[in-house]
Formats: structure tokens, sequence, C-alpha cells
């Protein structure tokens, strides 16, 4: 098989075209996609001496790896494709033994795992941290080094790339929270960390950038959070007039679930299974949410007030909800479908 290396590449400096040298030493076919880069850093994109993809606005990561990719699909029949950052964080070496290990597993998706060290950046460490929690928690995978850009995959799962939604840094990460709906499994390889001045020239804004990789988790909290204000308003009414914790419990769960189902269809997941199909799935999994909500709800009840009780029953089956729906519910069937 060709190894591919694909380096998307915003206003860059003499790392890449140091990086490209050493592909090419190693018989790597490289494609750069310049994304948006201004004038001033033609130098560096001419000092490659391979292809370039360029276009005038900076459009983000994910939006440059999808152009690559696609130029990819179009020009090259049987190939590993390792993408790699423009900054010097990648060595040739580790890019060699990701495509090695990705040949022998072409179903896989495979991705250079950075052991954080005292060298590490305090905002890498934290980042990676919270990064790695929240992952296991919705996906119910432990995965090390969420944000590593080193991955290496085959053909077989370039379409998979192409038709995951985000063009910026979300777009790496919803990569991996959707892998396990297409039957993708996920490694890792230890790598060498390398960080150039703690990472001050990361293209990645915290604020802004965050927010796009957590939103789709942020989409169903807020969701949760709907439907948990009518279920929680709900309960206290029935509560207050009927004075059973069960009946109310289950009344207020038929009417917020119901709320819910519509949001997470056609909001959070933008489901394309079949109504009937989700709704099925999706009221097996209601009833088994309020059996386990009525049954916790109850037991909490016998330490604290009903009303606080209630608040951290919804806590803990939050994230549960939040895996079945996605992995089960409204898992989408195929690629290419938006």
């Amino acid at each position: 098989m060709k190894y591919i290396a694909l380096i998307p590449a915003y206003e860059p400096d003499d790392k890449l075209p140091k990086l490209v040298k050493e592909l090419k030493k190693n018989n790597f076919e490289i494609v750069v996609v310049n994304d948006g880069s201004d004038e001033s850093y033609n130098k560096y994109f001419e000092d490659c001496h391979t292809k370039v993809i360029s276009y005038n606005k900076n459009q983000g990561k994910g939006y440059a790896l999808k152009t690559g990719l696609k130029y990819i699909k179009e020009h090259f029949d049987d190939y590993v494709v390792v993408t790699m950052d423009s900054d010097g964080q990648h060595t040739v070496k580790d890019a060699k033994k990701l495509c090695k290990y990705i040949e022998d597993h072409p179903k896989e998706l495979v991705l250079g795992k950075r052991i954080r060290n005292e060298k590490t950046p305090i905002r890498s460490k934290i980042g990676n941290t919270i990064t790695r929690f929240i992952f296991r928690l919705v996906s119910g995978q432990d995965i090390y080094d969420t944000q590593t850009g080193l991955r290496a995959f085959t053909k077989d799962v370039l379409d998979y790339h192409l038709e995951i939604e985000g063009n910026r840094f979300e777009y790496e990460m919803n990569i991996l929270l959707k892998a396990k709906n297409h039957n993708i499994k996920l490694s890792e390889i230890e790598i060498e960390t390398i960080y150039y001045d703690k990472n001050s020239k990361s293209h990645f804004n915290t604020i802004k950038d965050s927010y796009r990789v957590y939103k789709e988790i942020f989409k169903f909290s807020i969701s949760g959070i709907i439907s948990f204000l009518i279920d929680y308003f709900l309960f206290t009414i029935f509560l207050l007039t009927s004075g059973n914790i069960i009946v109310s419990n289950v009344g207020a769960r038929i009417i917020s679930a119901t709320a819910n189902y519509s949001i997470n269809r056609n909001i959070v997941f933008k489901s394309n299974n079949s109504i009937h199909s989700s709704l099925l799935k999706y009221t097996a999994l209601a009833i088994l949410i309020i059996i386990l909500n009525t049954i916790i709800l109850k037991l909490i009840s016998l330490i604290i007030t009903p009303y606080i009780a209630k608040i951290l029953t919804e806590i803990i089956l939050f994230f549960i909800s939040y895996f079945v729906q996605s992995r089960v519910v409204f898992k989408r069937t195929n690629y290419g479908k938006n």
C-alpha cells in the first residue's frame, strides 16, 4: 500500500517543509492543504515542493482534512492515510509505525497516543484530561489521547471521515464519537510527545473551539435540561396534588419523554432512521429509564427529601440515556446521509 501523509496547515513556519522533506525520504506520498493562510506564508508552502491544495479563506482544520481526503480518494487507489500536524509535533518514525499497524487492521482507526509528562503544557494537560473524561462518559470507550492529530486509516474508512460533520477542531472529536456507530474500532499506539514553545503557536481557541468540540454533548445537555424542567415541574404539581411519589414520577416522565424524543431525533442526533424504528427503541429506553428512575428515586427518598432526590436521580441517569440514544436509538444507518 502507498503511505499518504495528509497535512492541513494554517500559517505554518519552517517546520512544515522540514517535515515534508523527511516524509519524502521515507517514500511517503504527501498532500498539504493550505487552509487560507495569507500570502506572507507562501514561501513555506513553496519550499515543500509537493502537492499543495489552497483556498483563500481560512475554513478550519476539519474542512482542510476533508478537502485533502477528497483529493486522495480521486487520485489514489490503494493506500493508507496518515494525518499529521504541520507544527513538528509528529515524527515520521511514528507516522510509519501507525501506517504499518493499520495495514493489518484495515477496518480500524489508529491514534497516536501522546503520554503526558513534565514537558506537557498545562493547557494541554487540562484540556486532554477533561476531554478524555467526557468522552469516556458519553461513548463508553477509554481513549487516552482524544485530541491527537496523528491518525492513520485505510481507504476502507475514508468515506466515513468524509461524512462526519464539522469544519474546525470539533471534526476530529466527532470522528471518535461516532466511530462505534459505524463499527470502526479505535486503537492507540504510543508516540513521542513533542511540544514547541509550550504549544504557544496552536491555533486552538480555548473558548470557541472547546464549544465546537463539545457541541454535540452540549446539545444533548440542553435537550436534557428542557426535558428535566418539564419533568420536574409536572412531578412537583402531581406530587402536591396526589401525594403519590410513584404515580407523580411516572406521569411526569411520560410527558417529558415525548418532548425529549422529538428534540433529540430532529435536533441533537439528526437521525436518518425511520420514525417507527427510533420510536420503538426510544419507547423501550423510556420504559427502562422510568423503571430505573422510580427505583433510584424511591431509594434516595428514604434518605433525603423527594425534591432533592429527584434532581440526583436525573443526574445519574443522564449519561446512561445519552449513551443509549447516541449508540442505539438514533444511530445513523450508513455513510453519506446527512
